[in-house]
């Protein structure tokens, strides 16, 4: 007897970056030599001031429920931050802490979106937009981007995109896959079109804002267009800016009414976020930020090298990123060169050749790319590079 599930799990899939993660652990366990550059994950480990602040939590008995939204500490550091890096302004009812910034976005598209509803995402995206949409009863509507066009979607595309039934409007920057970053300019130019649909929310997705290096400073999407402030939320959380992934500490920051239906989502669903980890994340924004500048810094030696040494390789074209720990080179020439049918075929060639575990961009809405972490030490970045140069090469 086969038991059947729900009808809407046939409109999303498992995270193909998780499938990545899964993945090159097995093989490795079997005894291959892989170098996994699938996933979004700091290789440097959680500073130690925040690791002590977890650890005197536990030993002051900081280990029972909290309330559904974090705890009023965290919440006030949240609210720093946002004063003191993002100009914003937002009370304690403004803010919901999450278990991490993935459920912050879901708690949204469960609190805005209704059956039919549309979602406007551009491509290339994270891979969990789109089912997260889908999961909500919305309809995902993409803007497709490319290297041509430096991965950004212009307000003329995004004039076209929206109708009367666009709901949400999700925007990551600096981006996950991309590491592009939009301008002030930029997002203020989006800023005229969206005031002709006052029904449009904005999800702003800007977990990877420490990780920055364009030569304009990176600016949050609600600062940079004030007139949307009262219908965006700002999402964030400490996983990527203090390699604190595991914590699993998000947040979403935004209109009142808007947190207060994803605290109703959140209330039905896991909870608060965990009681120790709240007090790590408070420690991080509340601590010395150099050691978030050191971290930044060797991402970007990191992406400096790759993006060079992927320009290099026959058939591979790289765009330089403004931020983030990935490089999204186009591949098609290569595919051509090398037969393959598509990016998948050559993520499969890599893996079973070189022992090099990549994400095919065909998961970001983006096929013939690749996309490559580069939150690894420069020696196994360099031996990954010198095995896919050797096998698309030969």
């Amino acid at each position: 007897m086969s038991l059947s599930v729900s009808k809407r799990m046939a409109r999303v899939k498992p995270s193909p970056t998780g499938a990545v993660l899964a993945l090159a652990p097995r093989l490795k366990a079997e005894g291959r030599d892989i170098i996994s550059l699938g996933t979004g994950e700091p290789d440097f480990d959680t500073p130690q001031p925040i690791k002590d602040a977890a650890i005197r939590a536990i030993q002051a008995g900081a280990t029972k429920y909290t309330p559904i939204e974090g705890t009023a500490e965290l919440k006030a550091a949240i609210q720093n931050k946002l004063r003191r890096d993002n100009e914003l302004e937002c009370g304690p009812a403004q803010i919901l802490v999450t278990s991490g910034a993935k459920q912050a976005l879901f708690n949204l598209c469960m609190g805005v979106l209704s059956q039919g509803d549309e979602a406007i995402i551009p491509a290339p995206y994270w891979v969990s937009y789109p089912d997260m949409v889908l999961l909500a009863g919305g309809e995902p509507v993409f803007i497709e981007t490319g290297i041509d066009e430096d991965f950004k979607v212009t307000p003329a595309q995004l004039e076209v995109a929206l109708t009367e039934r666009t709901r949400l409007l999700i925007l990551n920057s600096p981006s996950n896959p991309t590491g592009a970053c939009y301008t002030r300019d930029e997002l203020q130019a989006f800023e005229t079109v969206l005031q002709m649909y006052p029904q449009v929310v904005i999800a702003s997705d800007e977990i990877y804002e420490p990780i920055h290096w364009a030569k304009e400073a990176f600016v949050s999407f609600a600062q940079a267009c004030p007139s949307l402030y009262d219908r965006t939320i700002t999402i964030n959380g400490v996983s990527k800016a203090y390699a604190m992934t595991g914590w699993r500490i998000g947040y979403g920051a935004g209109p009142e009414e808007l947190i207060k239906a994803m605290s109703t989502v959140q209330s039905q669903s896991t909870s608060n976020a965990c009681s120790v980890s709240q007090e790590a994340a408070r420690a991080a924004l509340e601590g010395d930020q150099a050691v978030v500048a050191e971290m930044a810094a060797a991402y970007k030696d990191r992406h400096d090298y790759l993006v060079a040494a992927l320009n290099d390789i026959p058939g591979f074209e790289c765009r330089a990123g403004e931020g983030t720990f990935y490089a999204f080179p186009r591949v098609s020439v290569a595919l051509a060169t090398l037969g393959l049918a598509d990016d998948l075929a050559l993520t499969e060639l890599l893996i079973s050749e070189a022992n090099v575990a990549v994400v095919p961009g065909s998961a970001f809405g983006a096929p013939g790319y690749i996309r490559l972490s580069f939150a690894c030490s420069m020696e196994m970045l360099k031996e990954a590079v010198a095995r896919i140069k050797r096998v698309v090469s030969a």
